[in-house]
């Protein structure tokens, strides 16, 4: 059976060749404990099925997006004292990123989404440093803020919490371990009022943060849940995709 030609790495030469792609979408993730029910590749599972469910979506809607191989690894400098979470230094992922760029520029790509799953990944000032250097127009989409979760989920949770459990149930429920094996997700807010507040900001020690790894409790997770968010999340996403694929980069501001 042939692979999906939206997913670069299932797909073939004679189809790309045959297919006249109007964007790519890179899925990047990274790898870091999630509580003790989810796995490391949590953040990878998700925004990897985040991505081929909305490019199916758009090629069913006649756009003809290509999905690159999801970058497991994120920006994780806080966590490394966590066994077994992979670090990527921003610096890292910036020549990363500026050298899939020049591929797809060099043959013909002109519209780059990076889709993101790591809160971790900070690719604005990065983005904005390659734009420069290129012609292939550059766009970053964090799927969790595509959609209020709040929608979905009585308490959301920031890490491993409500709404990432039921993301899981519902994607891989063969790697989620029994909820009841999972740690309640509390966090320990900042002392220094600003940073509490959110007004000001640190990157947070994740091992004094939270004793399992997680924050938010995932105990009312479900995959139904799941399934419902997963959706409208995808649903949103694919019509940017669509939008973005008949977009004249010339005209992309209104008059």
């Amino acid at each position: 059976m042939p692979g999906r030609p939206y997913i670069l790495s299932e797909t073939n030469w004679k189809t790309v060749r045959e297919t006249e792609y109007q964007l790519a979408v890179l899925p990047w993730g990274a790898t870091e404990p999630h509580n003790f029910h989810l796995p490391y590749g949590t953040d990878t599972f998700e925004v990897e099925a985040v991505a081929v469910e909305a490019a199916r979506l758009a090629w069913e809607g006649g756009t003809r997006p290509l999905v690159l191989p999801a970058v497991p690894f994120g920006a994780n400098a806080q966590q490394v004292d966590i066994p077994h979470t992979l670090n990527l230094n921003p610096s890292t992922q910036a020549y990363v990123l500026a050298d899939l760029v020049e591929s797809l520029e060099a043959q013909g790509i002109t519209k780059l989404v990076l889709l993101n799953g790591h809160g971790g990944n900070e690719f604005r000032g990065i983005i904005r440093e390659l734009q420069a250097r290129t012609d292939v127009f550059l766009c970053l989409l964090n799927w969790y803020g595509a959609l209020d979760p709040r929608e979905f989920f009585r308490d959301p949770g920031d890490h491993a919490g409500m709404m990432e459990t039921s993301l899981m149930l519902h994607l891989h429920p063969e790697l989620v371990l029994p909820l009841q094996e999972a740690g309640p997700g509390a966090a320990r807010p900042f002392r220094l009022v600003a940073l509490r507040e959110g007004w000001a900001w640190a990157p947070r020690n994740w091992i004094q943060v939270t004793a399992d790894t997680g924050v938010g409790d995932p105990a009312e997770a479900t995959g139904d849940s799941g399934q419902a968010f997963f959706r409208a999340l995808t649903e949103r996403i694919a019509g940017f995709l669509m939008e973005l694929a008949a977009a004249e980069l010339e005209e992309l501001y209104e008059s």
